[in-house]
């Protein structure tokens, strides 16, 4: 399969997980009295961090295995190293300044980068035994 179809597929089903999971965060919310405008704006940006930091992390990893494919594997490793500092620079100043600004509930904002790891672990349990050997 196309490596840009891979990223692109990868990058949907984290897309969905996020919107379940921040879903139900804002149902909790809702059911414990502390749901507000606040919560969800700090729900919607921190899964949309969230997606684009997954989908810029997979095209950084492409990227790093088409090095690596060509027996550059220094590149790759560059590659990684400085995607990977990048996309944390930025996600830290972009949580940062909303929490700071206070337009956004500090823990709805960052709740939302928890929920990739169990999302890939779903995915990963629900996938087809073909679909893994790839």
């Amino acid at each position: 399969m196309d490596s840009r179809k891979i990223v692109f597929k990868e990058t949907a089903v984290i897309l969905l997980g996020e919107i379940i999971c921040v879903s139900c965060m804002l149902g909790i919310y809702a059911l414990l009295g502390y749901f507000s405008n606040r919560v969800l704006l700090g729900g919607i940006i921190g899964g949309g961090v969230t997606v684009l930091n997954y989908f810029f992390m997979a095209i950084g990893a492409s990227l790093a295995a088409d090095k690596a494919q060509t027996q550059d594997v220094k590149g790759g490793k560059a590659i990684l190293q400085l995607s990977m500092l990048l996309r944390y620079v930025i996600v830290f100043v972009i949580l940062f300044a909303f929490a700071k600004s206070g337009l956004c509930a500090p823990i709805a904002l960052v709740l939302p980068l928890i929920f990739v790891r169990p999302i890939m672990l779903v995915d990963s349990f629900f996938r087809r035994k073909g679909e893994m050997k790839q």
